[in-house]
């Protein structure tokens, strides 16, 4: 055991830093297990982007799941870059110098707002999957910092704004819609806000 730990000490001392170190057979036991999700249910698992890029580990990632999401035109290089699958992008803000690039990066695009929709819809690509951030104005987040239900949000369309905005012309290039409401919590908030979600929206 004392050689086996004497072994790893070289071995660490050798390590460059500073550095990411990953565990990939943990990685992929979690991965396997998502796969086993996406097989059972039918759902379509993606990665976050922003919570894990670890270059390296991306063929496996790949290996897995369906995609990625992006929150800009960066993530979605690397997103059609280093995993080559499903690319959906969302941004409260895309930039005009920006939204060009992004369509043809992505297979879904979310906008955060009709007038977003309305702003960028002759740039969409006819491959292009197009939904809105719906904002369902309940949320079970520990911290406002995570809450995009919170007070003077501007995070997708709440009922009221949806209801006034909402035309047949819009209509015709929406293919779904978007929340994002909760933060590292289990399946019970999901429950409940999906729950509000279909009462006013449904």
């Amino acid at each position: 055991m004392q050689k086996k730990i004497s072994e790893i000490k070289k071995i660490i001392n050798k390590i460059e830093t500073p550095c990411y170190i990953c565990e990939e057979n943990l990685l992929e036991q979690n991965l396997k297990y998502l796969k086993y999700i996406q097989n059972e249910t039918g759902v379509k698992l993606l990665l976050a982007i922003k919570a894990f890029a670890l270059s390296k580990m991306m063929p496996l990632v790949s290996k897995y799941l369906h995609g990625c999401c992006a929150s800009g035109l960066y993530e979605a290089k690397y997103g059609r870059e280093f995993l080559n699958k499903e690319v959906h992008a969302y941004n409260p803000a895309f930039k005009d110098s920006e939204i060009d690039e992004v369509c043809k990066l992505s297979d879904y695009i979310v906008f955060n707002s009709f007038g977003q929709l309305k702003r960028f819809k002759n740039k969409i690509l006819s491959f292009n999957s197009i939904g809105l951030r719906i904002n369902p104005e309940i949320s079970f987040s520990p911290v406002d910092i995570y809450n995009p239900c919170a007070i003077y949000s501007r995070f997708g369309l709440t009922k009221k704004e949806f209801a006034k905005g909402i035309t047949n012309e819009y209509l015709d290039f929406i293919d779904g819609f978007h929340f994002h409401a909760l933060c590292e919590q289990n399946v019970e908030a999901f429950e409940d806000v999906l729950d509000h979600f279909e009462a006013g929206f449904g």
